[in-house]
């Protein structure tokens, strides 16, 4: 059985993609039986030979006592009898699945393919394509046969960027095979290594589809708070202060409003959608969520210039500070970050921006966004807003933000970290 062989490290795990998902996977695995870490960028893999996690959420400590090799040669799989497959599931710009970097690595694995091997993927994807797409892959360039020559699951990633409790040991796991061998074999390999323990789906569209909802279900629930947020500031009601109070009832679920985007809930729910429209259902409540969260940016950037030309008359003459671009607090991540919306709509009114952000790679920001990150705040600024709760921005007081304003100021505090902190700038939240 794998599980025995891959214990008693007879056989190897290879990790392909070691990305914020891979590489944590990558290295818990490492503490017990040997593994193979792979990535097709080179410049990547030299930095974690050095113990250095690109990705910047582990430290060099968590490298250390590991029995993996990092890797981007793909003869150096051959060795591997288990595969993980941890590649990004993006949209493209018509906002449907892109499945290029999953059937790339699909393609990758076909090729050191042997007979007895599993392959399990953890990519987040919409019920069906582990089977419908992947396997016939891995088939028609390995030759072998699915079931009777190698095997394939599917178990979800659930790491939670910048989330040092949260982490991947103590998250429970749901898991998936092809049939109650490989679904057994499959469980108990991830129980070396998850204390949480391990949910044994019934099939591996069950665990497909119990990924894709539970992004969907909190981009539903946040775009939920958008709207109330967007009618409570046309009532001219604080929406914090209306959450505090219906949050005293037990069962009152604790969303917020905010810019939703990133790799998982702003990407995951398209993929849901997508599937339903090949079986003839339009997703009402999914696209009507998708349609509030992808305008929030457009919504943040309207207000803002709303109360800009209410104090300051020539919009072409004001500079306003964004505060973080990445796609959520303490984390270097950019993808898909709905703070490049703000600034886009900003500079479309004329508005000047300057952007500031402790964690986001400049060269990131420039390829991705076309936009330049200053390297140093220079007010006075006509309007500031806090686009990110960085721990850095939330040890800031109401007199630094003064230093570097002009009087009457717009203070846009967008995950309202600073409520009851500003008394004379021109406080606003969503």
């Amino acid at each position: 059985m794998i599980y025995n062989d891959l214990l008693n490290k007879k056989k190897k795990m290879a990790v392909i993609g070691l990305g914020y998902v891979g590489l944590p996977i990558a290295l818990e695995f490492a503490k017990k039986i040997s593994v193979i870490g792979f990535d097709i960028k080179a410049d990547r893999i030299d930095m974690m030979k050095q113990k250095i996690d690109p990705s910047n959420e582990l430290l060099s400590e968590d490298f250390e006592g590991c029995d993996i090799v990092f890797t981007s040669d793909i003869e150096d799989l051959r060795e591997a009898a288990f595969f993980v497959v941890a590649v990004p599931t993006p949209i493209d710009v018509h906002k449907n699945p892109d499945l290029t970097p999953l059937l790339s690595a699909t393609e990758t694995v076909g090729k050191v393919l042997s007979e007895g091997n599993y392959v399990v993927y953890e990519s987040t994807v919409y019920p069906g394509c582990t089977e419908e797409d992947c396997i016939p892959l891995l088939s028609k360039i390995s030759g072998l046969k699915y079931m009777d020559q190698f095997k394939v699951g599917f178990s979800p990633e659930r790491i939670n960027p910048g989330d040092r409790e949260h982490t991947l040991t103590k998250i429970t796991k749901v898991t998936s095979g092809c049939d109650p061998v490989s679904a057994e074999e499959i469980a108990k390999t991830y129980e070396l290594v998850i204390e949480a323990g391990v949910h044994r789906a019934d099939s591996i569209k069950v665990a497909e589809a119990a990924k894709i909802i539970e992004n969907a279900q909190r981009d539903i629930n946040i775009a939920f708070m958008n709207e109330l947020s967007m009618i409570f500031n046309k009532m001219g009601i604080d929406t914090y202060e209306v959450l505090e109070a219906a949050g005293t009832k037990w069962n009152f679920l604790r969303f917020y409003p905010g810019l939703v985007g990133g790799h998982c809930i702003g990407v995951d729910p398209y993929y849901l959608t997508y599937k339903s429209a090949k079986f003839g259902h339009h997703a009402q409540i999914i696209n009507s969520g998708r349609g509030i969260n992808d305008g929030m940016g457009a919504y943040v950037a309207r207000q803002v210039t709303l109360k800009l030309s209410a104090n300051f008359p020539n919009l072409k003459d004001c500079r306003v500070l964004v505060m973080g671009a990445t796609f959520k607090e303490n984390v270097s991540d950019i993808r898909n970050s709905k703070v490049a919306d703000v600034i886009a709509e900003l500079k479309e009114f004329g508005v000047q921006v300057d952007v500031v952000d402790p964690y986001a790679s400049p060269d990131e920001i420039r390829e991705e966004y076309d936009f330049e990150l200053a390297d140093s705040i220079r007010g006075p600024y006509h309007g500031i807003v806090i686009a990110v709760n960085h721990k850095e921005y939330a040890q800031l007081d109401e007199a630094y933000f003064q230093s570097i304003t002009h009087p009457e100021a717009i203070f846009a505090d967008l995950k309202g970290i600073f409520k009851g902190k500003i008394s004379t700038l021109n406080y606003w939240s969503l």
